[in-house]
């Protein structure tokens, strides 16, 4: 094994082997479950049930106003503002006599603060009885009225991307998810590993260490060593989140009901519908399964999964380099924040870009950040989801992977030469001035 060979071994093995490595290896795929049944539960269990007393000046909405699940409308006698709560109502809503379509303001009165939410809720349901009244006085009589409000869908849109002669179908909910997760985790990955190749060759110079070590190696050999070794830690987490995240929900679905299960394969057999028309319904657990594994079906993921290791490596390389760079000239912590944010600054810059990218994948910007070097690991995982050579030409991400390849060389060679100069270098502050000077000497 060659000289860099050993300093990637020594760098893997002392972080695979840290208590902190294993238990966030473990534990985030965990916290990620727990963090999205949560939020579930809490959207589900969390809302305040508000019992609101109703003053109709109208006489129509007794009949049109619906509740919600978290909202029930009552139109008791003898109850005002200054007794609804006495009578055990959350709140008061007053509606005032009004004529025709006028616009017409609404009051509503509660000891405590109603959510935004809750507030939007009955806004609508005030709204559709208004429409409700309006549509019983065209003509149209309350049982037909009901019959149309019992139908939760009408229909349902299938969108099929073409590609050439043949067409495939899409879905742009999934592409969001994808792209902006893909996005961030690229985002994220860049500055915890960077900054873990900056702060490991700060210590290094700062202990002594280097001095010990490039009596051996190279010091080429010794940064590349660093960051190679660092990145395959990063790379193994990912690989080893992956394979937990599947087990997690393999293991997920022994809880699902049997009956369940059998409805999920019957409408996987039949194309989302249950045998029997109308007549047989699948319950709404069952179809909510069905549409997620579905749409996951959707997604190229052999191309997906292969960018994202691309521009994950890739992108890592490009600016583990510079981190690597900057930390074998300075000798404290407080000195990095300010030499790192050239770096950092287009970290973040990309990371807003996609933001934006992952509405509109088909713009200027997108096209041209996700080419870019400096932007296109975060970007252009941000395009990738929604379809190649859909919405990503061939051109584009040929041109772009060529060009990170290319900048991830040029910034090795540049950090390479500041590292040489700047790892035996003490007692001296230098500026980013002077490292580019060492690199191009």
């Amino acid at each position: 094994m060659g000289k860099i060979g050993l300093i990637i071994k020594r760098e893997y093995l002392t972080r695979v082997r840290n208590r902190t490595f294993i238990l966030t290896t473990i534990l985030t795929p965990l916290l990620f479950v727990i963090l999205i049944t949560g939020s579930v539960y809490l959207q589900l269990k969390g809302r305040e049930d508000m019992q609101i007393a109703v003053v109709d000046n109208n006489g129509f909405f007794k009949t049109n106003l619906k509740g919600s699940d978290n909202v029930h409308f009552d139109f008791p006698d003898g109850v005002d503002t200054t007794n609804y709560l006495d009578k055990g109502y959350t709140a008061i809503l007053v509606i005032p006599k009004f004529e025709g379509t006028q616009k017409t303001d609404y009051v509503i009165r509660s000891r405590k603060s109603i959510g935004f939410g809750t507030e939007e809720t009955i806004k609508e349901k005030i709204n559709a009885a208004i429409e409700d009244n309006m549509l019983q006085q065209a003509g149209v009589n309350r049982s037909e009225l009901d019959s149309i409000h019992t139908k939760s869908q009408f229909a349902t849109l299938t969108p099929v991307q073409e590609h050439g002669n043949k067409a495939q179908e899409s879905n742009q909910g999934l592409a969001y998810g994808i792209g902006y997760a893909s996005g961030i985790l690229i985002y994220i990955t860049m500055i915890i590993y960077g900054m873990m190749v900056l702060r490991g060759v700060m210590e290094e110079k700062t202990n002594r260490i280097a001095e010990v070590v490039v009596s051996s190696v190279k010091p080429f050999q010794l940064m590349m060593g660093k960051i190679i070794g660092i990145g395959a830690v990063g790379l193994t987490q990912f690989l080893m989140w992956v394979v937990l995240i599947t087990v997690l929900l393999t293991t997920a679905q022994t809880f699902i009901p049997h009956d369940t299960l059998q409805q999920i394969q019957t409408l996987q057999q039949n194309g989302g519908t249950m045998p029997g028309g109308n007549m047989v319904q699948a319950s709404e657990s069952a179809q909510r399964i069905y549409n997620i594994k579905h749409s996951l079906g959707t997604a190229n993921w052999p191309l997906i999964i292969g960018c994202f290791i691309f521009y994950f490596i890739g992108g890592y390389l490009f600016y583990a380099s510079l981190f690597a760079a900057v930390g074998s000239v300075i000798e404290d912590i407080q000195t990095s924040q300010s030499m790192t944010l050239p770096i950092t600054m287009p970290i973040i810059f990309s990371f807003l870009i996609m933001s934006v990218v992952v509405y509109s994948p088909d713009t200027p910007l997108a096209i041209w950040t996700s080419i870019i070097p400096f932007t296109s690991p975060t970007v252009m995982m941000a395009r990738i989801a929604y379809g190649v050579p859909g919405t990503v030409a061939y051109w584009q991400l040929i041109v772009s992977m060529l060009l990170l390849v290319g900048g991830f060389l040029f910034t090795t060679w540049l950090a390479g030469k500041i590292y040489r100069t700047g790892i035996l270098l003490y007692g001296k502050k230098v500026t980013w001035k002077e490292m580019i000077k060492w690199a191009f000497r």
